[in-house]
């Protein structure tokens, strides 16, 4: 019987058994019986047995599907980095504090380097890559670009996808509810100031 594991998945990456796998929201991992991959519904069509643990995944990223061959402990930021070559997503302290990793999966804010690539087994990722019209810009880009919202940038993907979703639920935000809103991505140029005031005029041109 499967044994659950709660906890972060960067805490279980490093996990020696190769009979692991996961299952549900990010952060939450189960051990996958490979002698009977049936037991983990999500994951049983995709158990290889003739690999051992390696995992046949089917990912919409950017509007494309993407099907790769995964270890069940890969995280999802080096899928999209190494694996798909989407290297927009930043790896920035990999312990889920700076939210430079951050991507869209199915429509919600998750820090790709706390969730592993078999978790997002059948969803609809969107990465910086894929957030603007072809050919152009997306407002909230358009306001960081014009209010200087960057600096060195580095973080500047992961401010901006979590921005997309903060003005979707809050499209008339108050400047305490964007820094609320912001709390979980780090600046470390401390551009805080700018990155304020192109939400808010990201949040107005989008109204307008």
């Amino acid at each position: 019987m499967a044994t659950e594991i709660i906890g972060p998945a960067w805490e279980f990456r490093n996990y020696r058994s190769n009979s692991e796998s996961v299952d549900g929201a990010c952060g939450r991992v189960y051990t996958l019986d490979t002698s009977r991959p049936e037991a983990n519904p999500r994951l049983a069509n995709h158990y290889s047995p003739r690999k051992g643990a390696i995992l046949n995944i089917q990912v919409t990223v950017n509007g494309k599907v993407q099907e790769r061959e995964v270890d069940p402990r890969r995280l999802l930021v080096h899928f999209l980095r190494d694996d798909l070559g989407l290297t927009g997503t930043k790896i920035g302290c990999d312990t889920s504090q700076c939210g430079a990793c951050v991507v869209k999966m199915d429509g919600k804010t998750v820090k790709s380097c706390t969730c592993l690539a078999v978790q997002a087994n059948g969803s609809d990722v969107t990465t910086i890559e894929g957030i603007a019209p072809e050919g152009g810009l997306d407002p909230v880009q358009e306001a960081f670009w014009d209010n200087h919202g960057l600096q060195c940038g580095f973080c500047t993907a992961g401010m901006i996808i979590t921005v997309d979703e903060l003005l979707r639920k809050n499209p008339n935000p108050s400047e305490d509810e964007v820094r609320e809103g912001l709390k979980g991505n780090i600046c470390r140029c401390t551009g805080y100031q700018n990155i304020v005031k192109a939400t808010l005029a990201a949040a107005e041109a989008k109204r307008s």
